[in-house]
């Protein structure tokens, strides 16, 4: 359920009657005109390409989204939902919003209607128009289940419509670029549940990385969207940066090391350590060594044990990142909530290191043990956040 309105994009010609005439064409054709219409416009007669595997291809140049070719299928929604995809991110493309906006305004629709159109049984004039689905929350109406302050129901109930206002009130919010998602999301939509849009985040990246040629991988810089160069603080569409610009030593669970269940990154001491995502703190503290002693103050050395000063941040999708071997005590709490590319600690050699680096950790499942460990390096190139020497 949502509140409110929308307010016009600033500098930029909005030229979007057209569009939504043309995608409404559209529209009507796949709701109204039967089998036929999705045959030939979703690639049921063929075999559609698999979405995981176009967002695996690489990034750039961010190519425009066709709304009535055929469209990659994904396991988690089908055909018409994927299309809907396609809309609201060709209509973030025309208006000229960045590409972290597309992956917002999808997680959103995503959490609000499934990414289906909905009419509204308390709503009697929407039932007539072309939907998907019948929803009854209150009076809310479509993909983004926008109420009536943001449109008559004629216009609530076309997908082009929804998804312009939606943006244009998303980049009145500040700094929406570098907020976590849900915080954006819930300032856009009011929503009573507003929590609930994160879950949706990795998913809404996979599908702009498919339907726009790896255009989560990007960055804004200058007002240009560059690919994989996400570090010093700069986020990726997908919400995600380098923890520290630096080269990659020991790699994740090597011959030779094969527990070490993260990368080390080379990097002076005092260097400053990054959010790679927003999330919410789990473990601020000084990790004990072999010894049960937290003597984290003081350089630590090969065998002592432990992890020194280090943070685990949970992040949407119960991805979890580590951060070991902090100079000083971490600069966050936890149950802190922490913005992508907040500044969380400092590098150091506290714990069982050598000299300064940062040993940096990803885990799947919010699991925080061995079992959910994976390789970091795989896993922040395809956000657009590489590791530096990490081939």
């Amino acid at each position: 359920m949502t509140a409110g309105g929308g307010a016009a994009i600033p500098r930029r010609s909005l030229r979007i009657g057209l569009i939504a005439t043309i995608l409404t064409g559209v529209l009507l054709l796949l709701c109204c005109t039967g089998g036929t219409a999705a045959f030939f416009l979703s690639g049921l007669g063929g075999d559609a390409e698999n979405g995981d595997t176009l967002a695996g291809w690489g990034c750039g140049p961010i190519r425009p989204v066709e709304i009535a070719g055929e469209l990659p299928r994904f396991t988690e929604y089908g055909d018409a939902q994927v299309r809907n995809a396609a809309i609201i991110i060709k209509v973030g493309q025309d208006l000229g919003v960045p590409s972290r906006g597309w992956v917002v305004a999808l997680a959103t629709a995503m959490q609000e209607s499934a990414l289906r159109n909905l009419a509204n049984s308390g709503v009697p004039e929407s039932l007539a128009l072309p939907h998907e689905g019948v929803g009854a929350d209150h009076d809310s109406l479509g993909l983004f289940q926008q109420r009536p302050g943001w449109g008559s129901v004629a216009e609530r109930m076309t997908p082009a419509y929804t998804a312009r206002k939606f943006y244009e009130k998303l980049v009145k919010v500040r700094s929406w670029q570098r907020r976590p998602l849900t915080v954006v999301a819930q300032q856009v939509q009011v929503s009573a549940y507003p929590d609930a849009y994160a879950k949706h985040e990795e998913v809404a990246s996979r599908i702009v990385d498919a339907l726009a040629g790896g255009a989560a991988r990007t960055v804004e810089i200058n007002g240009k969207a560059v690919c994989n160069a996400a570090e010093h603080g700069e986020i990726a569409a997908s919400g995600w940066t380098a923890p520290i610009p630096g080269d990659v030593g020991s790699g994740f669970r090597t011959a030779e090391r094969p527990s070490h269940n993260g990368v080390d990154i080379g990097a002076a001491k005092g260097t400053e350590i990054r959010a790679a995502a927003a999330g919410r703190v789990l473990v601020a503290r000084c990790d004990p060594d072999n010894q049960g002693r937290r003597t984290c103050d003081v350089d630590g050395h090969p065998g002592k044990g432990g992890c020194g000063w280090f943070v685990d941040l949970l992040h949407a999708g119960g991805n979890i990142t580590r951060y070991c071997h902090m100079v000083v005590r971490p600069r966050v709490a936890p149950d802190q909530i922490v913005p992508a590319g907040e500044v969380i600690g400092q590098v150091g050699s506290s714990g069982n290191s050598s000299g300064p680096h940062l040993h940096f950790e990803v885990h799947l499942r919010s699991d925080r043990s061995s079992r959910g460990a994976i390789d970091p390096i795989p896993f922040m190139r395809e956000r657009g956040a590489p590791l530096r020497a990490a081939e």
